[in-house]
């Protein structure tokens, strides 16, 4: 009966990898550990796509075990690249905690969907993966118990040897992602239009009128920074806010703002500079960017 189904081990398995991922992306004290990394990989290159799989193909004989795996990456690398052009399109952005909000919630919606399905088919149809058997499998393989019939030493020993090495190489695998090599150290320090875009910048005004622009930092200095901007309109100073004069950034944390200024003084083709200076150097800009301005009296 239904009732006495057994759990979806790999759909409990899932669910469990998406939340478990979610906790070591958010939380600060684990978001530093290798697992992050690993858990990250497993929502970006496997779970949604398996979740994908469970919910369209339920049963056992739409295809099998090796099938459904390399369809599970081949989904995953299709869905996250569409969500994320989705999410480019929002308020959001494509940011990590959007992002990571997004696939959470699309493979646990998708491992309800697959779970509901399976419950559609008799239990001898719907796909499971032989978690007891293949534990079974194994123990019989490595305590050399096939059929009744004992093993020799040699093939136990290495059956042992085998199943020693693929966890040594999962162990490196799992260091070489926790620990990359730093690529180069930098910051992006961007202007856009109005707009959110890089065109239809405001370059002519009429003297006491306001222009805006968005101003974006990204931070790829693999450290916290603060950073401070200034606004120069042929090298005189204009007022900003301390919100935005002073931008503190986390490692790989972006900050995109509209920053409003007002022209004190009328000319034309005006340098009109926007300035990022670093903790470090305060009398030098560590980026900039600039616009000509024209500025007349109002007529």
């Amino acid at each position: 009966m239904a009732g006495n189904r057994q759990s979806p081990l790999d759909l409990l398995l899932v669910a469990g990898l998406v939340i478990l991922t979610d906790i070591f992306i958010l939380v600060p004290a684990l978001s530093g550990s290798f697992l992050r990394t690993i858990f990250g990989l497993l929502l970006v290159l496997f779970l949604p796509g398996y979740a994908l799989i469970g919910a369209l193909l339920p049963a056992k004989k739409d295809i099998d075990g090796i099938e459904r795996a390399l369809l599970s990456l081949g989904l995953s690398i299709a869905v996250v690249p569409l969500m994320g052009l989705g999410m480019n399109y929002t308020d959001w952005g494509i940011r990590e905690v959007p992002v990571l909000t997004g696939l959470s919630i699309f493979t646990i919606f998708m491992c309800g969907a697959a779970y509901y399905r399976r419950r559609q088919l008799p239990e001898a149809e719907a796909f499971e993966v032989p978690v007891k058997a293949s534990i079974s499998a194994l123990k019989t393989d490595l305590l050399g118990e096939t059929r009744g019939e004992n093993r020799s030493g040699a093939d136990r020993a290495i059956s042992m040897l085998l199943v020693i090495s693929i966890l040594a190489s999962l162990g490196s695998l799992a260091y070489v992602i926790g620990n990359p090599r730093e690529g180069e150290a930098f910051t992006e320090f961007y202007i856009l239009g109005p707009d959110r875009i890089a065109e239809n910048y405001p370059t002519n005004y009429t003297l006491g009128d306001s222009g805006t622009v968005v101003v974006g930092i990204t931070n790829h200095e693999y450290r916290t920074v603060d950073y401070t901007m200034e606004i120069r309109l042929e090298n005189r100073s204009l007022p900003l806010p301390e919100n935005q004069k002073y931008v503190n950034l986390d490692r790989d944390v972006s900050w995109k703002e509209p920053v409003t200024f007002t022209p004190p003084f009328e000319g034309k083709n005006m340098k009109l500079e926007f300035l990022l200076f670093n903790e470090t150097e305060k009398s030098v800009p560590y980026r900039n960017v600039h616009l000509w301005i024209n500025v007349t009296k109002e007529v």
